[in-house]
């Protein structure tokens, strides 16, 4: 299997144990790996309560390189807030609660369950 495809099926492993996460902590998921043009994706974006929450995932395999949070830079968070802003438009405007940015790890140990980190308000 390429290195290309062994990255994108842990990403989606990990978002899907993020999407349970997030279900989990009564947030109610709209949207996955939702992409505007070239500009980028969103992995998820939820809703908890009336804020709209903007969700970036990272997974990593234990023993890999940097945290999983570690991932999420001053830039990407921009990034992020751009992308927002563009779904909130394509969806009709803005929710009353406003926007969050929330970060998930995933990180994959060698043996043993998953740990999947909730930051809220990270970015």
């Amino acid at each position: 299997m390429n290195t290309h495809r062994a990255r994108s099926a842990l990403g989606r492993y990990g978002e899907g144990l993020a999407a349970r996460r997030l279900s989990q902590a009564g947030m109610t998921v709209l949207e996955r790996n939702w992409r505007c043009g070239r500009t980028g994706e969103i992995d998820i974006v939820a809703r908890d309560g009336d804020v709209l929450v903007v969700c970036e995932v990272k997974t990593r395999r234990e023993g890999s390189f940097g945290h999983p949070m570690a991932a999420v830079t001053p830039r990407k968070a921009e990034r992020l807030r751009g992308l927002a802003e563009r779904w909130i438009q394509s969806h009709g405007g803005a929710p009353p609660g406003g926007v969050r940015i929330d970060v998930i790890g995933v990180l994959l140990p060698r043996r043993g369950a998953p740990v999947v980190d909730h930051v809220r308000g990270a970015a």
